[in-house]
């Protein structure tokens, strides 16, 4: 039996849909491929790397919006990246982990658009955010002295509040590209969520034009934050290479360094998906790059940007021992 016709519950064959049928649910086709062996290794494999993400973000969010120590512009945005990074896992790979136990992997049309919509407002608020951190870096770095008076409280709480409009806004114009023509057509998503490009393609009429409106926003919401990150890394390149402290040039590199990890693990998997054109995708190349930037990136960031950062060891420390002496003295 092909795997199509086996994983179609809605009742309707894809030859039925081409013929005029609506289409009013998708089916995430995912790893349905794989054996059930692979499946069970799959599932824990997933459950412990969202479990690990999960835990990490939650710490850093609550410990940089509760310990007044970490009251500062660069803890500020890390707590805002923890909370993109919990929002953005959460609205895929739950859905994953069930889909890998269970047979049916239909999933509603408002549900698709939901998901849909979360992924575009995170994930471009996200691209923003890191771009305001590395110019955060490069003032923090190059302009040491006038640091308070460029990044004021007012100009942090600004730039994180321009992120998530920003996120919110061109999330709506993406939704509506998304799904602006009807659908009726083979209603199998190759993929373990709804991903833009594939649904765009599965549409009736030509879906190019979305497509190309999609990816002239991927240049604005990609590409512009790479320049102001390009821009700010260069400079702070620059100042470093003039310091005459090895050992202050190689702190700042090791931070420099944990900075761009994040953007290129980030922005690579992101350009790949939005950018590309879709005659060089397929499901083997675009789940690994839609695991990268969906789970492998939110993992890695609290560990790149915090937990090598010795304030935000001390500030966890402090909390764990907050923990620990509420629980003995409960006891």
């Amino acid at each position: 039996m092909d795997s199509r016709e086996k994983f179609n519950w809605s009742g309707s064959t894809p030859a039925d849909l081409r013929n005029g049928s609506t289409v009013t649910e998708f089916i995430l086709v995912g790893f349905e491929q794989s054996s059930p062996s692979t499946w069970a290794l799959l599932f824990a494999l997933f459950l412990a790397l969202y479990s690990l993400a999960m835990t990490m973000n939650g710490l850093i969010i609550f410990i940089t919006w509760t310990d007044p120590r970490l009251n500062s512009p660069m803890y500020f945005f890390l707590g805002h990246l923890s909370f993109l990074d919990v929002c953005f896992i959460t609205t895929t790979i739950p859905q994953m982990l069930v889909h890998l136990t269970v047979k049916n992997h239909v999933v509603s049309f408002v549900s698709c658009m939901t998901q849909m919509y979360l992924v575009f407002c995170v994930g471009v608020a996200e691209c923003i955010l890191l771009a305001f951190m590395a110019y955060d870096c490069y003032v923090a770095i190059c302009h040491p002295l006038s640091y308070a008076q460029i990044i004021s409280q007012q100009v942090w709480v600004s730039l994180v509040s321009i992120a998530w409009s920003f996120g919110l806004i061109n999330g709506i114009l993406l939704e509506y590209m998304s799904f602006r023509n009807p659908f009726c057509r083979d209603n199998h998503i190759e993929n373990f969520f709804c991903e833009a490009p594939i649904v765009i393609a599965l549409s009736c009429g030509d879906p190019q034009f979305s497509l190309r409106v999609i990816f002239a926003d991927a240049i604005v919401v990609l590409l512009s934050p790479v320049v102001l990150i390009v821009i700010s890394y260069a400079r702070i390149l620059a100042s470093i290479l003039g310091r005459n402290s090895s050992s202050g040039r190689g702190k700042t590199f090791s931070t420099c360094a944990s900075h761009l990890t994040v953007v290129i693990f980030f922005y690579t998997s992101a350009m790949f998906s939005y950018m590309n054109p879709r005659s060089t995708h397929g499901p083997d190349k675009d789940k690994p790059f839609s695991l990268l930037y969906t789970i492998i990136t939110p993992m890695c960031n609290p560990v790149i940007y915090s937990f090598r950062n010795k304030e935000m060891k001390g500030a966890m420390a402090r909390a764990l021992g907050r923990s620990s002496l509420s629980q003995a003295e409960s006891v």
